[in-house]
């Protein structure tokens, strides 16, 4: 210990030079005080030289722990000269306090003296230099004894913390790993990667970079807070954490995306198996305080060699996967192929494209009437956002609402289309038309959004519109993945202001009926495979028949859509189905077209198996 190196050096400034006891004569004796004189000076000397050629700072206080003496290092560390310090109390130059409560420190000299043995610095010890800055110190003080052995005052040895080898270690692992999870971050991901590699390629076999990116994650961490964010991070780690071997790697890359290397495959389907695995786990809801969440994940996947030599392509690789995989759908997981770099660029354009298309107005609705198909009455419409791009032309909003919404651009995008769709209701009502209720699809990571409701409320105040002509759309695959406590609040406020909520695509996605009760459902839409493959088998017109039973025990209204055949309207009738929506009755059609119906204002369905165009031709059905 650097302490006891010292000690003997600090105990020279203590010390009584003896004389012996037989007469000797003045000059004799003056001689040898002069002699005693100049060789304890040569000591002094010496230990202040040696005292400042260590690499350890040193101050000695006397019994009232007034400071004696600083050594160089000692004054560069506090900020203290040593002819300014001297005499002044160790506590005002060696200012020390808790790096975690930064409540003062004990005094370490005085502990020293009182308890006449070595202690050290308290763990995390913060030094306030003299120009109030701050450093972490470590290290010991000790009580100094003369030769009788009674304590003359205390030696503090100490040093920067960070030189130390357990501080320099703490460092390392710092510089190497993510503060949040623990897990290893970008730079070791990066040393593990070139080395899984270049073994790989010795011994010939594979590895593989599993990428995966938490879906709708920012709307979690913006609607209940980062502190519930950073919690629901670190669950996912210990979960992926248990779906690899002790020999793989996790790293986060940053925000809400993940890494998992798997340094040694013997086939693709291992990795496969593996994403699925992670999609299974990260799938089971999370529980953080009051909030259930669940989540989905994309994930893509590149292998080495097939897919990059170096850890950088095989990163990119990677990376494109998963976005790929995220266009998809949600919880799908994708191998990369070479032509997802061209789809990739593809996405980036229409990133770019959209943010000017928002600016410009690009976009535009459509509208789909729907038939009660008890009266054959026009009973509502669906507004279908579009998008015209003047390089790529009429883009499907299946090609662009995925990228908006992994963008971040789906919240403006949405808020256009309700503002749109409101002030189109308007216009028609202000020529004198009779108008029926509008449905507009959102997705579940819009209504995360608390404020919502109360723009909602703004847009019918300033359209005068009642609530009931506004019908809310969401997926049922959307509204069951992304199901917590600010969605389920966001549908109720809405519905108790008089709007009215369906499920989209009802029967397509899992646990439905186990989780329908959470929510504050006014409409069931039967998606359009159901309608498609009805007349298939007695299977599924059986399925049909049970979800159409579903809905109307529980009074709701139930809306099959994709109806495109006479005959699966005659089926649709004889169950009881409240409402029909597909190419049977008419196409989606621009405002203007739509506004040529309303004019007629005699739209009864034609009872034909006609091609679909519009076929519509009776009275408007009053709003409900």
């Amino acid at each position: 210990m650097a302490l006891k190196k010292y000690m003997l050096i600090a105990n020279c400034h203590i010390g009584d030079i003896c004389q012996n006891n037989h007469p000797i004569d003045l000059e004799h004796a003056e001689a040898r005080l002069r002699d005693a004189e100049a060789a304890l000076q040569d000591t002094r000397e010496w230990a202040q030289s040696t005292l400042n050629s260590i690499g350890d700072a040193v101050i000695t206080t006397d019994l009232e722990c007034h400071v004696t003496y600083l050594n160089r290092v000692a004054e560069n560390l506090t900020g203290w000269m040593s002819i300014d310090a001297f005499g002044k109390p160790l506590s005002q130059v060696l200012t020390l306090v808790d790096g975690h409560t930064f409540l003062a420190a004990p005094n370490p000299a005085q502990r020293a003296m009182e308890e006449n043995r070595t202690v050290g610095l308290a763990m995390d010890c913060v030094l306030i230099r003299k120009d109030g800055s701050q450093l972490n110190i470590e290290d010991s003080a000790a009580p100094i004894h003369d030769r009788a052995g009674c304590t003359k005052g205390a030696v503090i040895v100490f040093h920067d913390a960070c030189q130390s080898p357990a501080q320099s270690l703490k460092l390392a692992h710092q510089a190497q790993h993510d503060s949040l999870t623990g897990l290893p971050n970008r730079v070791l991901l990066a040393e593990r990667l070139s080395r899984a590699i270049g073994l790989a390629k010795r011994h010939q076999h594979q590895v593989a970079l599993i990428y995966l990116d938490l879906d709708a994650f920012k709307p979690i961490n913006d609607s209940l807070g980062h502190a519930v964010g950073d919690a629901l991070l670190k669950l996912v780690a210990g979960r992926l954490s248990e779906c690899v071997r002790d020999t793989d790697t996790i790293c986060r890359q940053g925000g809400d995306e993940f890494v998992v290397l798997l340094s040694e495959i013997e086939e693709p389907e291992d990795a496969a198996r593996i994403a699925q695995k992670i999609l299974s786990a990260l799938a089971v809801p999370y529980r953080i305080d009051n909030h259930e969440l669940h989540i989905t994940t994309s994930i893509g996947i590149s292998l080495y060699p097939d897919h990059g030599i170096d850890a950088r392509t095989l990163l990119n690789n990677a990376d494109t996967a998963m976005y790929h995989a995220k266009g998809s759908g949600s919880n799908h997981f994708q191998l990369f192929r070479a032509d997802m770099n061209e789809l990739r660029e593809q996405r980036s354009q229409i990133e770019l494209q959209l943010h000017r298309a928002l600016k410009e107005k690009a976009l535009f609705l459509e509208f789909q009437p729907r038939i009660n198909i008890a009266n054959g009455y026009l009973c509502s419409t669906e507004a279908l956002v579009r998008w015209r791009n003047p390089a790529l032309g009429l883009v499907q909003p299946s090609a662009f609402l995925p990228v908006a919404e992994a963008c971040g651009l789906i919240r403006p995008i949405g808020h256009w289309i309700l503002f749109e769709a409101c002030h189109q209701l308007q216009r028609w009502r202000e020529q004198g038309l009779e108008i029926v209720p509008i449905a507009v699809n959102m997705s579940a990571m819009e209504l995360r959004d608390r404020s919502l409701p109360a723009r909602i409320t703004e847009m019918l105040s300033e359209t005068r519109l009642d609530a009931h002509f506004l019908e809310i759309e969401v997926t049922e695959s959307s509204l069951m993945y992304h199901q917590d406590e600010a969605v389920i609040a966001t549908l109720v406020e809405l519905n108790n202001l008089g709007i009215r909520i369906a499920i989209d695509d009802f029967g397509a996605g899992s646990e439905s009926l186990k989780r329908l009760k959470c929510f504050p459902i006014n409409t069931i839409n039967i998606a359009p495979c159901f309608v498609h493959d009805m007349l298939e088998s007695l299977e599924n017109l059986n399925f049909i028949k049970a979800l159409i039973n579903f809905g109307q025990s529980l009074a709701l209204r139930v809306i099959a859509k994709g109806v495109e055949a006479q005959t699966q309207l005659d089926q649709l009738i004889l169950q009881g189905c409240d409402g029909a929506q597909g190419f049977l009755f008419s196409k989606p059609l621009s405002a203007n077209d739509y506004q040529a119906l309303l004019v007629a204002g005699d739209l009864r369905l034609k009872h034909s198996s006609a091609a679909p165009s519009n076929t519509l031709s009776s009275k408007l059905t009053p709003p409900e």
